[in-house]
């Protein structure tokens, strides 16, 4: 097929996408159909599609066909955290709040403009944080089942800059690292950037699917894998402690690091103990207080094997060099006098009685989620589409997130996240009505 002719049947394609002839969710013709209709080789058929995927047009699904996407949903969105625009109510991410946090926040600078300390925050710090500091977050993971010294700890600019630190310093371009196929959108984004290679472990209604974790360790050189045992986001499991034993297992047995997302474990009751306690040699905890106190306190931390810490240094000093002084003294501060365990139990209970709002709402649809999380997983039915429903509720002013940021699959499901946790109630329980109204509509 000449080029041009390739070429103006993708636009043809294109045109007719972009001016609603093709509305979202129509089904196109099968590569073979196409390729019959226009007088097409099979594989030139496959490239027009190709191209028109590339283009963010149309998506291949694995046994369902080929389908016009929503163009009009914001690109990125469940990714891209913008300003939300007036009278959007956001379920796309999550920055739980509590009245008085704005107080507690005057009380803590009037206390640190008082303090004789207060000229040495205004210098360099050491990389991984002064040691007092570091001792506070010690005392606080000792409470949670992470019993390290100090010495162990690095304070990191938030949960992300630590994942960050540590996929740069023990991974390196084209590395193997394995993950939930529907995992952290952050993750995704990070092992992007640094060229490492995500292959998906399946998911179970409890958990990865760990046989074929250890199916895929047999079969390619996996270096890692990332894991969020204790409140998965987004399907808010918490692994069994067997689940929890035999991950470890596998990871001895193939030599894995295990990178451990905390950034929800809070939220938890009487959880298992991390997978940082049961292979110390090998796992790097990531926390942060965003989630726990506030998304725009940047300050978080890395527990790590003795023998990674000197190396996580050079990182932390290559990237940000040290954290800001101001932030991290009041968050130990807060982490010293029990603030923040005070915050974490008030939020453990409004993430309870938001679940129970949601499930009275969202009655007789199919809901994945914990008790005590922030978010609701929603898959949909098999005719739904999740950009189609994103779209629709963006126009009834509720954002959303569909699944296409969370997964790692070539076949991305159809499903929304709602996250729960960024609004006043009497809004998440109009905006899920209106979330309810058009899933319904649509399946």
């Amino acid at each position: 097929m000449p080029r041009s002719r390739y070429k103006s049947l993708v636009d043809a394609f294109a045109a007719d996408i972009r001016s609603g002839h093709l509305p979202p969710g129509t089904r196109l013709p099968t590569h073979r159909q196409l390729a019959t209709e226009h007088g097409l080789a099979l594989v030139t058929a496959s490239r027009v599609y190709a191209e028109l995927e590339s283009m963010g047009l149309i998506s291949g699904e694995t046994g369902r066909g080929t389908f016009v996407r929503e163009t009009s949903l914001p690109p990125g969105q469940g990714i891209s955290q913008s300003v939300v625009a007036a009278g959007m109510i956001d379920l796309n991410f999550n920055y739980p709040s509590l009245p008085g946090q704005a107080d507690l926040l005057r009380g803590a600078l009037r206390q640190l403009a008082l303090s004789g300390d207060l000229e040495s925050l205004l210098r360099y710090q050491p990389h991984a944080g002064r040691m007092h500091e570091r001792a506070s977050v010690a005392r606080h993971l000792e409470a949670r089942g992470i019993k390290l010294p100090a010495e162990q700890l690095l304070i990191v600019s938030g949960a992300q800059h630590g994942l960050a630190v540590v996929m740069m310093t023990l991974l390196k371009p084209g590395d193997v690292i394995a993950a939930d196929a529907l995992t952290y959108p952050g993750f995704k984004t990070l092992a992007e950037t640094l060229h490492l290679e995500v292959l998906p472990i399946a998911v179970t209604d409890r958990g990865p699917d760990l046989p074929a974790l250890e199916k895929l360790c047999r079969s390619r050189p996996v270096r890692a894998i990332y894991s969020m045992p204790t409140l998965h986001n987004p399907l808010g499991w918490v692994l069994d402690a067997d689940q929890r034993e035999r991950l470890v297992a596998i990871a001895r047995q193939h030599d894995l690091t295990i990178i451990e997302d905390a950034a929800y474990a809070f939220l938890a009751e009487d959880p298992p103990p991390p997978l940082a306690t049961l292979a110390p040699e090998r796992t790097v905890y990531v926390c942060g207080l965003s989630k726990n106190i506030a998304t725009g306190l940047r300050v978080g931390f890395i527990a790590a094997p003795v023998h990674w810490v000197a190396a996580f240094e050079r990182t932390i000093m290559a990237t940000t060099w040290n954290t800001p002084g101001v932030m991290t003294a009041i968050a130990t501060t807060w982490l010293d006098d029990g603030t923040v365990v005070r915050l974490e139990a008030h939020k453990r209970a409004d993430a309870q009685a938001r679940q129970a709002l949601a499930r009275e709402m969202l009655a007789g649809l199919r809901i994945i989620s914990h008790p005590s999380s922030y978010f609701i997983w929603l898959p949909l039915t098999e005719d739904a589409r999740a950009d189609q429903i994103a779209m629709a509720l963006m126009r009834e002013q509720v954002s959303v997130s569909p699944a296409e940021p969370f997964a790692i699959t070539s076949h991305v499901p159809h499903a929304i996240r709602l996250a729960l946790g960024s609004v006043d109630m009497d809004s998440l329980r109009q905006a899920l009505v209106k979330v309810k109204r058009v899933v319904e509509f649509y399946q």
